[in-house]
């Protein structure tokens, strides 16, 4: 996710900015969200960081995706390309409840 979000935000910083105003989206919304991923990306990479604040990134995340479906479909875009940002939500649900819901390895520490 964290590779995913690093990606988005390049792009975005890099060739979007037609785009954004396409959306209906000032210049500098485009610039907080490519910070705003960034950061949440480096956190979901530190291992330091606390799960609680982890989990809050993941819910930062959704967020921008059900954003972005709700834009694309205010936008005029077809089916599809509205879709995708969902597709990418439904995809970072699972991997987010696999993450919890799969049993933890223990590990025993011999001398």
């Amino acid at each position: 996710m964290s590779a995913f979000m690093i990606f988005a935000a390049w792009y975005a910083e890099t060739h979007q900015a037609e785009f954004t105003a396409r959306l209906g989206f000032p210049v500098y919304f485009r610039i907080e969200l490519t910070i705003a991923k960034l950061i949440g990306a480096l956190v979901l990479l530190i291992p330091q960081v606390p799960q609680r604040i982890k989990e809050w990134v993941y819910v930062g995340f959704c967020i921008c995706m059900v954003s972005a479906f709700i834009a694309k479909c205010n936008s005029g875009y077809g089916f599809i390309e509205a879709a995708q940002p969902a597709f990418s939500l439904i995809f970072y649900l699972i991997l987010i409840l696999l993450l919890y819901k799969l049993p933890k390895k223990e590990t025993i520490l011999t001398a």
